[in-house]
């Protein structure tokens, strides 16, 4: 029953729609203007008028500052007088030499005699004086090799690690040759690593080297040290 009724309504409500629609299409055929005027009225009567808030005021202008006063001038900056102190200790002044021209000439001159300092010709150092009785420039000369080598590897013993270790060493002798040009002593002056060999090396030196001796300034033999150097290549 209940959906009868529901059925019932909805068609009446159908039918009521389409009348209505037929009698709105009826009154736009023959009177197209009234329903134009009938919407403005149903719109105006919706119209909602908004007025927009007026613009806000400018801020106020700053207010101009006063000037200051003018200061007075500045006093100019005097610098004051500067002096340097007085020394403690008074600065002794030296006296000026003398010329070498004044004097007597024994002792300020060059003379060859004399007390004084001068440029004696004479002296008995090992220097270049003009005449003395050492080594120096005015005729002597040093000791020279003149004989003998040492050039036997049978002559040494054999070192640990054979003859093999001993290749490429050297040992260097100070000899004291005396007037007849023989070694007289030897020492050794730089070893080469083997004692046992070094120590026959100045034996065969002393040996078998033959030397020019030393001369002093008269030309007279003198003793006199040379360094001898052996190689070994054995």
């Amino acid at each position: 029953m209940a959906t009868g009724r529901r059925t019932r309504l909805g068609v009446l409500a159908l039918v009521a729609l389409l009348h209505v629609a037929a009698i709105l299409g009826l009154i736009r055929a023959f009177a197209p203007d009234f329903t134009s005027q009938a919407v403005d009225k149903v719109l105006s009567t919706f119209t909602v008028t908004i007025t927009a808030p007026p613009p806000p005021p400018p801020p106020p202008a700053p207010e101009p500052k006063a000037a200051g006063a003018e200061g007075a001038a500045g006093k100019k900056a005097v610098p004051s007088a500067a002096k340097a102190p007085e020394p403690k200790i008074p600065i002794a002044k030296a006296p000026a030499p003398k010329a070498s021209s004044t004097g007597s000439s024994v002792t300020s001159g060059a003379t060859s005699q004399g007390n004084g300092t001068g440029a004696g010709a004479s002296g008995e150092g090992t220097g270049a004086g003009g005449s003395g009785s050492g080594q120096g420039s005015g005729g002597a000369s040093k000791a020279v090799h003149i004989s003998g080598q040492i050039n036997n590897a049978r002559d040494f013993p054999v070192p640990e690690g054979g003859r093999e270790a001993r290749i490429g060493k050297s040992v260097i002798l100070a000899l004291t040759v005396a007037p007849s040009g023989r070694a007289t002593a030897c020492r050794v002056y730089r070893s080469s690593g083997f004692p046992e060999t070094d120590a026959k090396a100045c034996t065969l030196a002393m040996q078998r080297l033959r030397f020019k001796p030393a001369t002093n300034a008269a030309g007279d033999p003198v003793t006199s040290t040379f360094y001898w150097q052996q190689k070994f290549f054995f």
